[in-house]
Parts: structure tokens; sequence; C-alpha cells
């Protein structure tokens, strides 16, 4: 069996094409844009970006769709202007066959005229039309036919070219036009730091590039909004590279008191205007996203302050009226409705019950009880699935206070059945913001002196948090 065979899932990605210069470049994309592709994506990248795929460096690149009734039945061209080894010209040896179905031969025709591009037509008796055979700009055969592949199931997808109104006159690719940014977007994370921070923010920043926007690093949190200058700075691909290995976050989080206050809000309205941000994704938890909305309420009043004050002109003003805000949410506390998993909660869990691994080692040499606090001010998850993922003896968290008022005496009971049964540690965990029926905290120093004083165990306390 074929590796082909075995995996049903193998399907169809893109078809590259390698331009050496910028002129080969436009004159390919403007070739296969009047054939009826759409553009979906083009790039022209600050520094050549490396890519494997041509071992050369990409400099601009365009991705042209060709859309079909079925998705499947579609065909992707991605473009590129590379310079290195290799890329000098595609000789007969590099270049490719494209055959293309299509039901408007004569318009076909007319199209490679106007455009001035050489072909030639062939008889085809199958089907009583003709085929046509032509070279794009960099020497790859382009063919036309009536008749789909016969050996693709479904049928290959069809050329419907676009209708030029005046013969001769065949659209012109303007590279300038077409590497425009869509949006500049701001970058910022905020409150305690959590493992996944920076994956988060390279995610974000490759896919804003690759999506044709300029992202920006606001470093610092919400005080480097405040501050601007230096603290707000473009992104580029490789800024990034290395962010997947690193926990926190690379760009810094802080306090601000002045964010607090309406003018140091309105001061970040201003800064980001100047870098021509609209558009702000923000990495925290409860706190720093509370701050976002509250910056997009007051959005529109802020911008008019700054019109009326004379900070900003009445075009910038009109162009950034709205704010747009992604919020992610980072909290090692698994702590918002509806979301599935936060940033760094896994990770947390997981030095969780690393700390604790290491804890009942002494433990068990000692016979000692342990009192693990973890964080979880409003939300017990890290709690419970650290008590589960331990097999801890007792736990105590925020969302189900103890069943008793004299829960004491309960865990007191349960804990010295397990010492009675032969278990040589004893071990409770407790969320910081545990608390019993009275709304009253539950705090680990207290525990241990409860298993102190009326089981008379050598008790330890360890703080696992920020």
């Amino acid at each position: 069996m074929s590796a082909f065979e075995a995996d049903s899932s193998l399907s169809f990605s893109h078809i590259a094409l390698v331009a050496s210069s910028a002129e080969k470049y436009r004159e390919t994309v403007s070739f296969y844009l009047n054939l009826g592709l759409s553009t979906v994506r083009q790039t022209t990248h600050d520094r050549p970006q490396r890519d494997i795929a041509h071992s050369a460096c990409v400099v601009s690149e365009a991705w042209l769709h060709l859309f079909a009734d079925r998705p499947e039945n579609s065909i992707t061209l991605r473009i590129v202007h590379a310079t290195g080894e290799g890329t000098e010209s595609q000789g007969a040896n590099n270049t490719i066959r494209i055959g293309l179905a299509t039901q408007e031969i004569k318009t076909i025709k007319d199209i490679l005229k106007g455009g001035g591009h050489a072909f030639t037509i062939h008889a085809d008796p199958k089907v009583g039309s003709d085929r046509i055979a032509t070279h794009d700009p960099l020497g790859n055969d382009v063919f036309f036919m009536m008749q789909a592949n016969s050996f693709s199931i479904p049928s290959s997808p069809e050329v419907k070219p676009l209708r030029i109104s005046e013969p001769g006159t065949p659209i012109e690719f303007d590279l300038d036009t077409a590497i425009t940014p869509k949006k500049n977007i701001g970058i910022l994370t905020s409150g305690g730091d959590a493992q996944g921070m920076n994956p988060c923010v390279r995610a974000v920043v490759r896919m804003a590039i690759t999506r044709n926007c300029r992202p920006f690093f606001i470093y610092e949190g919400y005080q480097g909004l405040v501050d601007g200058g230096a603290k707000i700075r473009e992104a580029k691909w490789t800024d990034v590279s290395g962010f997947l290995a690193l926990g926190g976050t690379m760009i810094g989080t802080a306090r601000c008191q002045a964010f607090r206050e309406l003018e140091g809000r309105r001061t970040g309205v201003l800064n980001l205007i100047k870098n021509g941000i609209d558009a702000l994704v923000v990495i925290g938890g409860d706190g720093s996203l509370t701050g976002a909305d509250r910056l997009r309420a007051e959005w529109p009043e802020h911008v008019q302050a700054l019109e009326q004050a004379g900070l900003i002109g009445r075009e910038d003003a009109d162009k950034y009226r709205t704010l747009m805000i992604v919020g992610m949410v980072g909290s090692i506390d698994n702590d918002l409705a509806s979301t599935d998993m936060t940033i760094g909660a896994c990770s947390a869990l997981e030095r969780i019950c690393e700390s604790v691994d290491a804890i009942l080692s002494t433990a068990m040499s000692h016979q000692r009880a342990f009192v693990v606090e973890v964080m979880g001010r409003h939300c017990g998850w890290l709690a419970l699935n650290a008590a589960i993922s331990t097999g801890a003896d007792y736990l105590f968290i925020p969302e189900a206070p103890p069943s008793k008022d004299d829960w004491e005496a309960s865990m007191c009971k349960t804990l010295k059945a397990s010492r009675d049964a032969g278990k040589r540690t004893s071990l409770v965990i407790v969320a910081e913001g545990a608390i019993d029926r009275d709304l009253n905290p539950i705090k680990a120093e207290y525990i241990k002196d409860i298993l102190s004083t009326r089981l008379g165990y050598d008790t330890r306390v360890t703080i696992l948090g920020h």
C-alpha cells in the first residue's frame, strides 16, 4: 500500500510560483488576475523572510485563489518574489504545467491577445473545440480546455475569465497599493504573568503579519500605553522568535495607577492614535480586561476631547472613531465563564503537582502533615484539580464551603482515619479564597494550628503563588 492510499486525508494545498525580480512578480500576478483568479492576500516584508520551501528569501508574495462552486474544487496560487540561489530564472527544467478547464475559450483568446501573450491553438476532436496553450511570464506552461481533468473527482475548477470592457486593456497589478496594511494592532500583556502569554503574543504578531496587518508591541502593559514613545514599537516577524519556549511575558507587565484616572486613559488614546492604532489585543485577567472594556466604551469621548483640544486633527478624529478590542484571558486560575481554558492554567496546575510531589517525599520521610495554599481567589479550579491529581486528604475551595459549621472536627476525623489506615502523610490543599459557610476566610495557618493542636501532627505550610 502506498503512502497516498494509506492516508485518505491527504489533499491538495497550493501551487507555488517563484519570480526572481519584482517586475516578473508583478507581471505574473497581473497575468493570473486577468484570467479571473481573485487576490486573497499580498505581503511585502520589511526584511526578506527565509522560505524553507524554496531555499530562498521571500521579498513579496501574493496568494491568488480560483473560487469554484465547491471548496474542494478550488485552486490556490502562491506567487513569490524571492532572492537567493536558484531563483535567477526558471529554466526549462524548473517550469511546471498548469491545466485549467473553461467553457469560455473565446474569452481566453481575447484576454491573451489583449495582454500581448503568445499562444497556440490546438483542435480537440474529443469535445469538438479548441485547446489553448500559452506561457505565463515565468515560462510555465498554461493550458486551457473545455474538458475537465478526467482523473479528478470531483471535476477540476472552471476558469471564468474577467470581463474586460475594453479589449486590449489588461489589469495591472499595483504592488504599492496591494501591500497597504489593513490595520494597525496594538498588543499588550497586563496583570499577573502566566505561562503561555509569550506564545500568545507570538501567535498574534505572526498572524497579523500574515493577514497584512501591522502589529505593535506595547511594553509594560497599560503603563506603556500611557507613557507612549519608545514603549510602543512595531513588531516584526523575527522579534517573536524563541517566544514559544519562554514563560511569563517578554513585553512586560506593570501596575499603572495613571490608567485608573480619566486623564491617564486619554493620554493612552492619544498615544494609540499617534501610532495609527485603532485595534487592541489585551492579554490578561479580570482587571486587565475590565480596563480594556472601559477604554473601548470611553473611546469616542476621548477622541472628541482630543480633537477639541487641538491634539489631533479632524481627519484623525474621523478615522479613529472606534476602538476594536480582543481580550485573551491570561489567568492561571481558569476563572472566566464560557472559556474552556485560560492562558496559563494548565501550566500552573502542572507546577503545583510537581511541587506537591516534592513536598510529599519529605512528608513521607518524617510523617508530616502539609497544608498547601494555591492560587484561586474566587475560583477553585486549580485547588480542585491539584487535590485530585496528588491524592490530597482534604480540600477547601471558594465555590463549596464546608457543609458543617464544625468543619475543623470533620477534617481532623478524616485525616486521622487515613493515618490509622497506615498512611504516613497528610495533605490539605486550600485555595487562597476559601471560605466557610459564614463567608469567613479559611487560611492555611489556621488549618496548620488545628492539625497541630488537635491531632499533634508535625505540620508545615507551603504557599504556592506569585
